[in-house]
């Protein structure tokens, strides 16, 4: 069923159809959160938070948009909040180190040959450094494919925001991984 249909449906009185939206988009749901907030337990909990959310704000949906990005930006919006509380830092890059390779396999073939040669931990603790805005950009287009148009829209920016989100968030994780050689070389001098 369209989406729009579906929402409609589910506006007009049909609340059991609002557990198609959440079988279909849980998923993908929790995985940007687990990636946001480095725990399963606070994935799982915004998740469902993210859900109740959006159905009690489900009649300020434009139905001519697409579902997931207005979903993603409830997400994002929460799972800020509690970034802001816990500041999981180290366990955040934890996690993005162990998610790693299901973020390299969404890559495109030229950023693949260049991540593949990288160091798998220096690249999520660089990661971990990038600004919020920039990481959850980066997370949005090469590890869920979305088209900038819906990156746009799930940030709160235009669609020439999100490039430059994107572009940016690039240029400053390529820096700090390059940084990252040159400091972890220097050998201390003494003994």
């Amino acid at each position: 069923m369209k989406e729009s249909l579906l929402i409609k449906s589910i506006l007009d009185g049909n609340a059991q159809e609002y557990a198609i939206l959440v079988n279909r988009y849980k998923r993908p749901i929790f995985n940007l959160l687990l990636r946001m907030t480095g725990s399963r337990e606070d994935a799982a909990d915004l998740a469902q938070e993210t859900f109740l959310k959006a159905y009690d704000n489900l009649e300020s949906f434009k139905l001519s948009n697409n579902f997931f990005p207005w979903l993603y930006a409830i997400a994002a919006n929460l799972a800020r909040d509690n970034w802001r509380k816990q500041k999981h830092a180290a366990s955040h890059a934890e996690q993005i180190s162990q998610q790693m390779d299901s973020f390299l396999e969404e890559k495109t073939a030229v950023e693949e040959q260049m991540i593949v040669m990288m160091d798998t931990q220096r690249l999520a603790n660089c990661l971990n450094e990038l600004p919020h805005d920039y990481r959850e950009a980066l997370i949005l287009r090469y590890h869920e494919g979305l088209p900038m148009g819906d990156i746009g829209k799930a940030l709160g920016v235009s669609t020439s925001g999100a490039k430059m989100r994107i572009s940016r968030g690039i240029e400053k994780l390529r820096a700090l991984f390059q940084s990252s050689f040159s400091t972890s070389s220097q050998v201390p001098k003494g003994k």
